[in-house]
Order: C-alpha cells, then structure tokens, then sequence
C-alpha cells in the first residue's frame, strides 16, 4: 500500500465499539418484505425455491435470505402485471397521482426505518441513505402534482386552420421494466417507477441481487398507499436470467448502471424495437477557477466526491483548478478530506460509510496502487481500513496521476479523485470534455455569471454550479441523464414522464376535406395549393 504524503493526517474512524451500538432492522423485518416478492408458490412453501444469503456489509454477518428468481418467475409477472394494466390506465391521471401522494406520506412516515435497510445492504453513510428516501418522497410529490396536467389531451395546431382539429394524447406503454443498480437501490427503483406508474403502466422490477429489500421496502409502501399489487412486482436474481427475461417480455426498458451493459441491453431492446432509456457511467468533472471560495469548494468536495463512498455515477472524480489557486486548494481539500469521520454507523455522525463488496473494494485499491505505481502522489487516504469492516477504504485525494494510469480516464467508481493544476478556464473546459462519458459536472467560480457561462460549455446532462450533484439531481422538474457513453433518454421532467407513453394525434377533419371543395376543378385546386400552403407561414404560430 502507498504511504501517505508528508504533512497529511489520517482519517479518524468512529470511536471503537461504536458498531455495537448499532440498530440494524430487526429480522421480521426482512420476513415481512421476503413475503412481496413476485414468487407465489415461495409464499406458499420456501422450501420450494433456492435462496441466496445476503450479508449486513458494515459487518458482513448475515442479514436475511431472499428466494432466487428464474425466467419463468418474470414471464409469470409480466402476464400478471399486463392483465393488471388494463383496467390501471383506464383509471384517471388524477386517480393515479394520488396514489403518488400517499405514497409519498408512507415514505415519510417510514422513512427512518428505510434509512436502515438502505445502510444494511449497501454500508453508505446515513446521510447517503437519507438522499435515497428524500428523492423518493420529492419525485412522489412531483409526479403526482404534475402528472394528470402532463397527460391531459393536448390540442396542436391543425393542418388547415379553422378545418382540421387536432388533438395529442398519451397511451402507457403497458408493461415497464425497470432494471435497478445496488448503489442507489431504493430512489432508483422507486422513483423511475412512480413515473411509468402515473402514466398507466405497471411495472416489473430487477433489483441488484445484492440489495432486493430496498426495492420491497418500495413495493410495501405503494401496497399501502393504494396501488394494487400486481401493478408492481419484484423479481430478484441474478442479471442473466432475470434481467434478460425482463427485455425479453416487456413493453419498455428503464436501465441504469454500467455502459458496458448498456449497450448490451440497447442492441437487445433495438432488435425487439421496443422503447429503451438508460442512465450509464460517468468520469464527471469539477472546475474550480481563481475567483472561487476555496474553503466553500473543499467542505462542498467532501460530499461531491464521497457521498455513497464515491458509488454514485453523478460524483465527482476529477478536479480541473487553475493554477494560480491550486497550491491553496490542494492544502485546504487534503486537510478537510483528512479530518472526515469513517465508520459503520447507524447514525449521522459517519461522513462517509464502507464500500459494497469486495469487487468494489478489489477495484478502488487496484485503481490507486496503479496510479501510485506510475506517479501519482496520494495527499489523503490510499489505503483499506480493515480495522473499521471488512470493505472499508480511506476516501482518498491524488495528484500528479499520468495518463497512462487506469484511474485517469477510467471511471473507479469509488472514494477516489484525483486533481489536475491548469492553465486557464479554457484548458479546464477543455480537459473536462475530453472523454467518452457526458453524465455530471461541477463548477466553482468568482460568480454565479461566470459559473453559468463556464457550465453552456460542458458537454454534460446536469451541470452543477456552486454545488456538487444534489442541485441537479434535486431539480425534479429538470431531465435528468446523459449525453455520450453516459446514456440515453432522460428521468425527471416531463422527458421521464412522457417517456412511459405513447403519442397519438388525433385529426379530425371538418367542412372540407383535403382534395378541395366542389366549386373547383381538380387542376384549379392542385394550382392554388401550394401557394395557399406558403401564405399560412404568416399565421401566428407557422
């Protein structure tokens, strides 16, 4: 392991025996949200099914057991989910979006023991779990305030004014899958669901094998608010199977996790010529210019780059600083970044939890040793904090990494970011562009003016000025996703809404139809048309 540089300080964990005081839920818990699962003869007799163990990750002990899905486990969802659909879509926006709103209620009801699931099965920090049930009870409300004006009929302009009324309206899909990620397993299970849910479809889901109580602990509380059961089910197992039979029999694809499996799952979606949308990798960016708030950059830093342990596809893993700061700031963020609080903790009191698996771990440490290896200086952390549980790792600040280092344009998706002294905000801009991925971006400057016109020049879905990612994500009534290899189509807004639909106009002709009235020949007609045509460039709205 590297040593860490002269002048730094270690990251002091939480005081020792802390993890004895910890209140994981309890196992009826677990028993309770086991019984939703899409499975129903597993509900009748357990013994029926192969199970998997999971394990509390703080602790890596074992923390429940949940049945293992197959193919024929979704094809019987989706049929159950599709006949369920019908009489759903029937019922009014406005009845729908009510079922949003207590939604939202019960998460807030709950939303203390929610916040124990989502530490239980993936270690991050409370206040990272706290993110998840806050954008679960916000997008509720959005949707369920927006939706029945989003889906309501739309008259557009016809094609002959006065003669031709022409109406849009919006038809779901049918059958939504949703194929979730374990970093962020409740928000991105629940959210991208409450939406196809407003717009009439229902929904099967896939969560990450490894986190499948977040997306029940979701399915209860819409259970409770009101939505019939069929309208939402959990198929959880492994991506081969279940996964897979999910493309295979649903109406449309909502994805998120790595590129890599992105684009097996487009192509897959593309031969079936169903609707596909994706939230993919990022190597996001940060920009700091010399008129910034040196102090404000570093305390926003600690969750811009660590929020999650860095398991968040919209954090940050590079800084861009002009050089005439970087001294300063390299000082100021090695300081912070050494004063942060790690630990397992049932509390607010750790700023920053465990990675989720050893393949995460086996990741970042590699990342780091690589970088090392060819040239980079770790100022803060760099190192596995075992003393603390079995994957804990030091969030950790590098400089000086070549290009040739697997961290450099690689995304590690883990407590690592590394930074980059420049010339001027044009280097900046231009270093922060260059690079497959195109999801997240941060800026820092003298005013908000100059972080706006810095953040036009980014090719990036979200760009966050004065903040990290929060403001971005938080803006529920933005689209929210990525350009490049970081994805396709968008969530939040009206673009993740009207996704889970289908547009239909509707044109009705009236008084006369398009081959003219009676009084003129055909020739006569034919001859006055396309003048006709270019004169209505005058009208309002042409």
């Amino acid at each position: 392991m590297p040593d860490v540089a002269s002048g730094s300080t270690f990251l002091r964990g939480l005081p020792a025996g802390s993890l004895g005081c910890m209140t994981r839920p309890a196992p009826e818990v677990y028993d309770r949200l086991r019984a939703l699962v899409a499975i129903p003869e597993f509900r009748a007799d357990p013994s029926s099914r192969e199970s998997a163990v999971l394990n509390e990750v703080f602790t890596g002990e074992p923390l429940a057991e949940i049945p293992v899905g197959t193919a024929a486990d979704v094809e019987t969802a989706v049929e159950r989910a599709r006949a369920a659909q019908v009489a759903w879509a029937e019922r009014s926006a406005k009845d729908r979006a009510a079922v949003l709103s207590r939604f939202a209620t019960q998460v807030m009801r709950g939303r203390e023991e929610l916040m124990d699931i989502v530490q239980a099965e993936t270690g991050k920090n409370r206040a990272s779990a706290q993110e998840e049930v806050l954008d679960c009870l916000i997008t509720g409300r959005h949707y369920a305030g927006t939706a029945p004006g989003l889906l309501a009929p739309k008259r557009v302009q016809g094609m002959l004014p006065g003669l031709t009324k022409a109406v849009v309206r919006r038809h779901p899909k049918g059958v939504v899958g949703v194929i979730a990620p374990w970093n962020y397993p409740l928000n991105l299970a629940a959210t991208d669901a409450l939406a196809a849910l407003a717009a009439g479809n229902a929904v099967v889901i896939k969560p990450a094998s490894i986190t499948p109580f977040c997306a029940l602990a979701a399915a209860e509380m819409l259970y409770r608010a009101g939505l019939p059961r069929d309208l939402f089910q959990v198929v959880p197992g492994p991506g081969g199977a279940v996964g897979g039979a999910i493309v295979d029999n649903v109406d449309y694809l909502m994805f998120t996790g790595s590129t890599e499996t992105g684009r097996t799952l487009g192509r897959r979606c593309g031969e079936r010529l169903i609707g596909f949308s994706a939230e993919l990798g990022g190597k996001n960016a940060m920009i700091v210019t010399d008129g910034a708030d040196l102090d404000e950059v570093a305390e926003v830093a600690t969750r811009a780059f660590f929020s999650n342990s860095g398991q968040l596809c919209i954090s940050m893993e590079r800084v861009y600083v002009e050089k005439s700061v970087a001294s300063q700031l390299i000082e100021t963020l090695t300081a912070r970044i050494g004063a942060m609080s790690l630990g397992p903790s049932y509390d607010f009191d750790a700023e920053m939890g465990s990675l989720i698996s050893q393949d995460q771990l086996d990741t970042v440490t590699a990342h780091v040793d690589d970088a090392v290896a060819k040239g980079a200086r770790v100022l803060a952390g760099g190192r596995p904090r075992p003393d603390l549980g079995p994957l804990f790792y030091e969030p950790t600040l590098l400089a000086d990494v070549p290009e040739d280092a697997t961290c450099f344009g690689e995304e590690t998706f883990g407590p690592v970011v590394s930074i980059y002294p420049v010339d001027s905000v044009d280097e900046a801009v231009e270093k922060a562009n260059d690079t497959e991925y195109g999801l997240n971006s941060s800026v820092f400057a003298g005013s908000d003016a100059e972080g706006e016109a810095i953040a036009a020049r980014l090719r990036t879905g979200t760009v966050n000025v004065g903040e990290g990612y929060v403001a971005g994500w938080g803006s529920i009534a933005g689209p929210m996703g990525g350009m490049g290899a970081s994805g396709v189509g968008r969530r939040h807004g009206e673009e993740g809404l009207l996704k889970y639909t289908e547009a239909q106009t509707v044109a009705t002709q009236r008084v006369m139809h398009f081959g003219g009235p009676s009084f003129l020949s055909r020739d006569r007609w034919q001859s006055v048309l396309a003048p006709a045509t270019d004169a209505m460039r005058f009208l309002p709205g042409r």
